[in-house]
Order: C-alpha cells, then structure tokens, then sequence
C-alpha cells in the first residue's frame, strides 16, 4: 500500500509538471487596490505574532535573529524550513515589492514565479483583506536585514518536485477573502478570522492525507505528524466540552499555557503561546475560545 501510495504522488507530481509544460497556469492577479492603502506598523505587528510569522521564522532556540529564518520542521514529507523575512535585499525581502508580497502571502507564489509549499500557510492567509496585506508589509519592512542565507527544503521524492505544487493548488487551493457571517454577531466572525484565516489552527489540529490536504470531513478533530512526531489534540467543540473546557479557561490557556488543572502546554502548542497567541488582546482570545467551544458544534 505504501508502495502504492507513493506512486501515485509520483504520478501527481509528474502529471503537474506535464501541466506546466502546457501552460495552462497564470500567475496571480495583480491588486491595484493595495498602492493606495497606508499600512499600520502596530497592527500588522499585531497580526504578524496572530498569524504565527515570528514563531515560524524565527529560530529562537539555535539563537537566531527575528525572522531571519525557522528552526527545521519536520514532517512526513521531509524538513521544512522558514526563510528569511527580514529587510535584507539578498537573502530576505528586502528587495521585494508590496504586490510581491501579496502575491507570496495570499496565493503562494515567490517573486520568481515558483511556487511555495503549503508548509507556509497561504492557503488559510488567503482571507487576508487588502488592508491586513498593507499593515503587515508596513511592520515588515521595519525590520532590520539579517544577511542569511534562507536554507533548502529538504523533502523526499516526490515532493522535491516543487513545480507540481502548481498541479497541486489547481486541485486543492481555492483563493478567496474572509467574510463576515451576516447571521453571527461580531465576537463570533473576529473569532472565525482569527481561528480560520490568521491562526490557521486547522493547519495542526486537522489530519491531512498524503498529498498534505487537509480532511474536510474532520475539521479540528486533531492530527499526527507534527514536527518532531508530536500530535495536536482535536479543539472542536465537542472535544473541548467533553474535556471541562470553558471560554474563560481556554481564553486563559491562550494567553498563559496554563491548563485548567494546573498543566502547561508544551511543544508546538508552547511555542505558538510564546510567540503568538500569548500577545493577543483579551477581547481577542475571548473570541477565539467563544468561536472554538461555542460555535463550532
């Protein structure tokens, strides 16, 4: 079965570059809208540390500089690794423009036209609006260059086969902003924005098949394979109620790492506290647990 299954990535992989050579791919739409907009410092800082940029792209236990560059993430496809974000206009993004941002950010897609792996999250970032795309390329570029050299992916074959990622996306990403639910309050669509879109908190807590996509069937029902072997535990409401959870107790959890009973959330989860979701505002993380326990039933 295996055997298999790798086949037909292989198949997969070879059928997208087929594709390629076809041209039946384009490159993203330009957004014309971002030029006029004035990025805020703050809140795309804000939105950087919900979005888990600095958790991802720093390398805080091998002493790295911020965003100069991720600690390796292992998976079942291979070794990850983030790059550098910083100013730097060789090794990071400092020679990049702001529709090369939205481009990267939103549809996957490197200045050069090669596509990125879904390992970085634009297919939950992908609902960022104009305005979030414009505050965070304003906090980027505050940024001091780090003079880094981003490090190669390290993946098995078939996935080393980066241009069938364009086969990929035609098959499983689907481009689109967030929009707020007319029948939910306020408190339930920031919720939603911040679990589905910024927080991309399926991207851990939902299994995936062999081909990385993630189980539409089970959303936040947990998953396996997490860098360094962990496993994420499922966070659907149901799992969340069953465990005692309540808003005030995970709104708490998320700031902290401290469990109702007295534990402290380690591994990944640690990390995304310390660099993520243990900044965000109280009305925030409100909105996070009212969204997680409350509505997704």
């Amino acid at each position: 079965m295996k055997r298999l299954n790798l086949a037909l990535a292989g198949f997969v992989g070879l059928a997208g570059l087929a594709v390629v050579g076809s041209g039946a791919f384009s490159t993203p739409p330009l957004d014309p809208g971002l030029e006029s907009l004035s990025g805020d410092v703050a809140r795309g800082a804000y939105l950087a540390r919900a979005s888990g940029c600095i958790a991802c792209h720093t390398d805080v236990a091998g002493g790295g500089q911020p965003l100069a560059g991720g600690a390796p993430l292992e998976s079942p496809f291979g070794t990850f690794h983030a790059p550098n974000l910083t100013t730097d206009p060789e090794h990071g993004i400092g020679a990049w423009t702001l529709q090369d941002f939205a481009s990267a950010v939103r549809h996957g897609i490197a200045p050069d036209g090669s596509p990125y792996y879904p390992a970085f999250p634009y297919t939950f970032y992908t609902g960022f609006s104009d305005q979030d795309i414009a505050d965070l390329w304003a906090a980027f570029r505050t940024v001091p260059g780090v003079s880094q050299p981003s490090k190669e992916q390290q993946l098995a074959f078939p996935y080393n086969i980066r241009q069938g990622l364009r086969f990929w996306k035609t098959l499983y990403f689907e481009p689109g902003r967030f929009e707020p639910d007319p029948d939910h309050d306020e408190l339930h669509n920031r919720g939603a924005y911040l679990v589905e879109a910024a927080g991309h908190c399926a991207a851990c807590h939902t299994p995936r098949n062999l081909l990385g996509v993630l189980d539409a069937e089970a959303p936040l029902t947990g998953a396996d394979g997490l860098p360094g072997g962990g496993a994420a535990p499922p966070i659907h409401a149901a799992a969340l109620k069953a465990d005692g959870w309540s808003v005030d107790q995970l709104a708490y959890a998320l700031r902290s790492g401290i469990t109702p009973d007295g534990d402290v959330l380690g591994g990944s989860m640690g990390e995304v506290i310390r660099d993520g979701t243990g900044y965000l505002s109280n009305a925030d993380l409100k909105a996070i647990a009212t969204y997680l326990l409350v509505e997704t039933d």
